[in-house]
This record gives structure tokens, C-alpha cells and sequence, in this order.
């Protein structure tokens, strides 16, 4: 959506492993624009299929958010999130280094792999993954960086802090908070939402890899996040105030997830040094938007599951 309105491109393919989703989620995005198309490819067992379109269309940037997501789901068949997160997107990476067409691949990482931080963590920091989800996510980092330095593939890294927006699927603590409190129901808050981490708007990074794309370095790793954390707590007490509800009745405690991390913590100076990004969109605003879109969907949203289903 954001490329569309802003980015005046030749053409926008999404390629996705399920077929395009519902009003909802999609937010007809592209509809009835002749320059927008969506193809149903699955990347770990159609790459055949993946290069035909690519071959066909010869793009000239490549923004992958590809990945198996959820660390807190990660710690079975962990295997598939590196068949998805590191084998295909590495075996996606050696053909493409032969495709001339290409001038820019985009990962979009996660601040994930930093752990939990005490401090704004750099590019430069440490990698100390603690979910096998974000050490898939790392090793695939790790490859981009090797490729990039010995083989001179022309590819950006961007991990970014937690982004959410109207249309993100349910199982993300902010749309949930927010159809919990709209159908009156309490949003499990795990461990009493002691852990913190970072919230972009997706409108915020869909402009930070446009300026990537337009103006940044090759062979570089870019955070964007805000300037400070928020715990899960506040998150859903700002959440509780755009309803205008009580906190406590939008939640109940529970027990914390296996394995979670106390604090993500992304230092954005680079991003903001080398293309001039800085988050615009503030936290208030933003759950505004989604309590928005909440009650536009009101009527469908609670036919959709709101815990996480790992598939292939």
C-alpha cells in the first residue's frame, strides 16, 4: 500500500504461500490498480515456480519478509523455521546472484536477534539469539553478510522493532487487545506484561525500506525502532485508553511464555544518519487507527482464529 501511494513503481508483485487474504487483513490493497499484482507461491517448495516469475518480470528490488514467525512457538519442529527462515531464503539468495536484473535485496530481519538488551543495541552489537525462531533469523543474516562482503551481492539488512498496523493478523498482542476489548473478552496478559519491546507503525518501516531502497549503502544492517522500549503492560494500558475502557477489564494475568526475553532495545542512529528515517507515527495514533479498524470489521474479525498456527 505504502510503495503504491508513495513509491510511483512500474509494478508491486506480493508473492505469498496462501492465497490473498480477506477484506480484513488485505485491506484490498491494490484493488483495481493495473500496476499491483499477488501470486500464491510457496517459497520452500515452489522456487521453481518463484524464479519463472521472477525471470518474467525481472524486478529490480526484492523486499523479503519471508520467515516462520513467533519465537515463543518456535522451541517445536524448529526445524521449519529454518527450512523456511535460512535453507529456501539462502537457496532463493544463490540464484538470484546470478539475476543481472537485480539491483537490491531487502531482508527484513528482527531485533529479536539481539536478545534481551539492558541498553539500545546496535548493528554492531553482539548477536545472542534465545529462541530457535531468531537463531534461524540470524544465520540467514549471517549468510546475507558473507555474500555481501566475498561475493558482492547487493542486499540491505533492516531489523526492525515490533510493527503492527490495521490488517495484522490476530494472534499480535495489539490487534488482539483490541478484539478483546471491543467483544468484551480478556486479553491474556502473559506474566503481568513485565517484558518490554518495541512499536513501529508498518506505514514508519515500509518508509524506512523505501529510503533503504532509494538511498542507502549496499551491504549494510539497519535498526529502526523508536527511541525507548514500552513494557506489554503499558502497551495494553495505551490499547485499554483508545478504547476508553478500564485497564482492568481489558486483561487478566497469566503465566509467561517459555523463554522470554526481558527487553528489546534497538539503537536507530544509523538508519537515521545515513537515509534521514525517524519514526513519525506515534504510539497514541497508531491504536487509534487499529481500534478504527477494529470496529470497521467488527462484524468478521471474531470468526478468525487468534493464536498462532505454524504451518509449512
Amino acid at each position: 500500500m505504502y510503495l503504491l501511494a508513495n513509491a510511483d513503481p512500474k509494478k508491486v508483485i506480493c508473492v505469498g504461500r496462501n492465497p490473498q487474504k480477506p477484506e480484513p487483513f488485505s485491506l484490498c490493497v491494490g484493488e483495481g490498480d493495473p500496476r499491483y499484482s499477488y501470486q500464491q507461491i510457496h517459497l520452500v517448495h515452489e522456487q521453481d515456480r518463484l524464479f519463472e516469475l521472477l525471470d518474467s518480470e525481472k524486478p529490480e528490488v526484492i523486499i523479503s519478509y519471508a520467515a516462520q514467525g513467533e519465537g515463543a512457538v518456535s522451541w517445536k519442529k524448529s526445524w521449519r523455521f529454518f527450512e523456511t527462515n535460512c535453507v529456501a531464503l539462502t537457496r532463493m539468495c544463490e540464484d538470484l546472484m546470478k539475476r543481472d536484473y537485480l539491483e537490491r535485496f531487502i531482508q527484513i530481519g528482527t531485533s529479536e536477534l539481539y536478545g534481551s538488551v539492558d541498553f539500545a543495541a546496535k548493528e554492531d552489537t553482539p548477536i545472542r539469539p534465545t529462541s530457535p525462531y531468531a537463531a534461524s533469523k540470524a544465520a540467514f543474516d549471517l549468510y546475507l553478510l558473507s555474500v555481501a562482503n566475498v561475493l558482492k551481492f547487493r542486499m540491505n539488512i533492516i531489523r526492525p522493532s515490533n510493527a503492527y498496523c490495521p490488517g495484522q493478523l490476530l494472534h499480535r498482542v495489539i490487534p488482539r487487545a483490541v478484539l478483546c476489548g471491543l467483544t468484551g473478552q480478556k486479553l491474556p496478559l502473559q506474566g503481568g506484561g513485565r517484558a518490554k519491546k518495541s512499536y513501529i507503525h508498518a506505514r514508519d518501516l515500509a518508509r524506512a525500506i523505501l529510503l533503504v531502497a532509494d538511498k542507502a549503502p549496499l551491504g549494510t544492517v539497519y535498526n529502526a525502532g523508536p527511541p525507548l522500549p514500552i513494557s506489554i503492560r503499558d502497551l495494553v494500558a495505551k490499547t485499554a485508553e483508545a478504547l476508553e475502557m478500564p485497564f482492568e477489564q481489558l486483561c487478566e494475568v497469566t503465566d509467561d511464555r517459555l523463554g522470554q526475553d526481558g527487553q528489546y532495545w534497538l539503537d536507530s542512529s544509523a538508519i537515521k544518519r545515513d537515509v534521514g528515517w525517524e519514526p513519525q507515527i506515534s504510539l497514541e495514533e497508531g491504536l487509534q487507527e487499529m481500534v478504527a479498524w477494529g470496529n470497521r470489521y467488527l462484524d468478521v474479525l471474531p470468526q478468525y482464529p487468534t493464536d498462532y498456527v505454524l504451518r509449512t
